[in-house]
Formats: structure tokens, C-alpha cells, sequence
């Protein structure tokens, strides 16, 4: 995989933004950098950066990130991080359609940190949080530029933020556009009507929750779209169902957690470890291209790559296919 740009119905390679690099990890996987966005809780820089350079270190060539996370402070780790790495070698997704804002609700100066953001779909406004996130990064240009999770207003993306986006890539300041959201029927509906390169779907292709395939994939196939998963261990209930049992962030159900301890059972009877299966389901789908797992640790980056090389039998598979 390497990365692409092109629109909607572009065949090979350019068909959506694929993850450059050369091993198999670095073709799959990608590093989501919320966790060192402060998600959950607070995270110092050089703990972050540490982050990402072990990633770096064990192939990872994908970084998925955002203004929303830590109001800019993820892009700017981020940004650090990669300062100095070949450009052409990592392949850089960040998103707008989020104003980042101080604590006063006070639009920050462009490329600064703030303590929150709101939506903002408007023309100006993706224009403006690209120019933020350009400089928060410290590059000139994004590879893969993403809508944040408009579901709220499709109607008012497709009509003011879907052109900004089309006009950017028709610029070259980026090379591919997509949509982010954690809902498969409206992110399906920007696959049908809208120009885009790749959609990211957050929690809705995974071992327990599998409703993009009703909709979004096969749109997907339809209209050359690629799709990349995220979310992929529902919040925490898929990478350890008694010390993370949540769903969606929010306390998962007793039968999420059972239906999760029973696919833990699984993996164990193979010696395999549930988030390793768990990462890696997606990609058992078309059009899935690519995974994004977080980490907030060197350790945990480690634990993911590590993963990606485990053999995982297809007896296994089988069962996991049952639920």
C-alpha cells in the first residue's frame, strides 16, 4: 500500500488514501493518536512523543489524528514526533469540522491549543482548521483529510463542507478526502452522495458490533470507496472485558461483557490474545484497508505490532464469525 489520492470510482492504488510502508504492520495498521491527546486522562509531552516514535520504530508509517483531540495538543505531539522523518515516508490523517476553542468558548489563534472545540461545518471554518492543523503538525500538506463525525447535520456537510474538502484536494493540499463517524447509516450516505476517498467507521466494524456491513461496505464496494476501521475494541469491553468493560465509552451491557468474556474464552483455547483477534477482524472485509489502533504507550504500541504477526487459526476464525 502506498499513499493516494484520486476520487470516488478510482480503481488500484488510488483508490483511497492505503498506508504506506514497507512491512506488513505498516501496510495494515495505523497509530490513533487520541490517547496522547489527553483521551481519558492526562498525558506529558515527552511520554507522547515517546509514543509515537515507537511507532515509528516497529514500522508504523499511519498516524490518524485530530484538532478535537486535546483541542490541537494531539496534532502538535504529533508533530514533534515526525519532526525530521522523511515526509514522503509516514502518510499524516487529521480531520476538520471542529473549531478548536479556549475556556471562554473563544476561537483559539490558528495552530494554538485550546480546552475544547465545536462543530463548525462552514466553508471558512474547514479552511481554517486545516490551516491549524498545518501548523500544529508542522507540514505543509495532509495526506488524508477527514470530516469529523458531521451526523448531527449530513444534509448541511454534503452542501458546505464536502465542497471545501473536494476544493483542497483539487488543490493538492491534500491528497485524499474522507469521513469519520461511529454510525454507519450516515456515514453510507456520504459514500452514495458525496465525492469521497475513504470513510473511517469508529466502533461499528468489530467482533461484537458489526452493523457496517448491512450498509456502509457494500455502498462502499459500489463506489470504489475505501474503508478504514477504528474503534475497533468498542471503547475497552474487546481489549479486556473485566478491567475496561465499556462500550462506546459509557459502561458496556452485561451482555457486551459476557458476549465479550465468551470470544475471550475463544482466543484463549488457541493461545491467542482477544485484542489481537480484535484488531485484526476488520480486515477479514471489503473494502477494509487499513485498522487504527490507539496507544498511549510505547508498550502498548509494542503489544498491537506484535499482534498483527500472531497466527490466529481459522478454526478460531470460524468461531469468532458465530459470535
Amino acid at each position: 500500500m502506498s499513499a493516494g489520492g484520486g476520487s470516488s470510482g478510482d480503481s488500484g492504488a488510488a483508490s483511497g488514501t492505503r498506508v504506506a510502508g514497507s512491512t506488513a504492520v505498516g501496510d495494515a495498521f495505523g497509530l490513533g493518536c487520541a490517547p496522547i491527546g489527553n483521551l481519558y486522562r492526562p498525558l506529558a509531552d515527552d511520554d507522547a512523543v515517546a509514543t509515537v516514535e515507537r511507532a515509528l520504530e516497529r514500522g508504523i508509517r499511519f498516524f490518524d489524528t485530530a484538532p478535537h483531540y486535546g483541542a490541537g495538543a494531539s496534532e502538535q505531539r504529533l508533530g514533534r514526533a515526525i519532526a525530521g522523518v522523511d515526509r514522503d515516508a509516514v502518510v499524516i490523517a487529521t480531520k476538520v469540522g471542529r473549531r478548536v476553542v479556549d475556556a471562554d468558548g473563544a476561537a483559539v489563534p490558528v495552530g494554538g491549543i485550546g480546552t475544547d472545540t465545536v462543530a463548525d461545518l462552514s466553508r471558512d471554518g474547514i479552511l481554517r482548521s486545516l490551516e491549524g492543523s498545518l501548523r500544529r503538525l508542522g507540514t505543509d500538506r495532509v495526506d488524508l483529510l477527514h470530516l469529523h463525525d458531521p451526523h448531527h447535520d449530513v444534509d448541511g456537510a454534503l452542501r458546505t463542507a464536502v465542497p471545501a474538502l473536494v476544493e483542497l484536494r483539487d488543490q493538492g493540499v491534500v491528497r485524499s478526502i474522507g469521513v469519520g463517524i461511529g454510525w454507519s447509516a450516515p456515514l453510507a450516505r456520504f459514500v452514495r452522495e458525496a465525492p469521497v476517498d475513504v470513510v473511517m467507521i469508529a466502533g461499528r466494524m468489530t467482533l461484537i458490533d458489526r452493523t457496517a456491513e448491512d450498509e456502509l461496505l457494500p455502498d462502499a464496494i459500489r463506489h470504489g470507496v475505501g474503508v478504514i476501521a477504528a474503534g475497533v475494541f468498542n471503547s475497552g469491553v474487546l481489549a479486556d472485558p473485566v478491567g475496561a468493560p465499556y462500550f462506546d465509552y459509557k459502561p458496556a451491557s452485561d451482555e457486551q461483557v459476557e458476549r465479550a468474556l465468551r470470544l475471550q474464552r475463544a482466543c484463549a483455547a488457541y493461545g491467542v490474545a482477544l485484542p489481537h483477534a480484535a484488531a485484526r477482524f476488520p480486515l477479514r472485509r471489503e473494502p477494509v484497508e487499513a485498522v487504527v489502533v490507539g496507544a498511549r504507550t510505547p508498550a502498548e504500541v509494542d503489544d498491537f505490532v506484535d499482534g498483527a504477526s500472531v497466527e490466529i487459526p481459522d478454526a478460531l476464525w470460524q468461531e469468532l464469525e458465530r459470535g
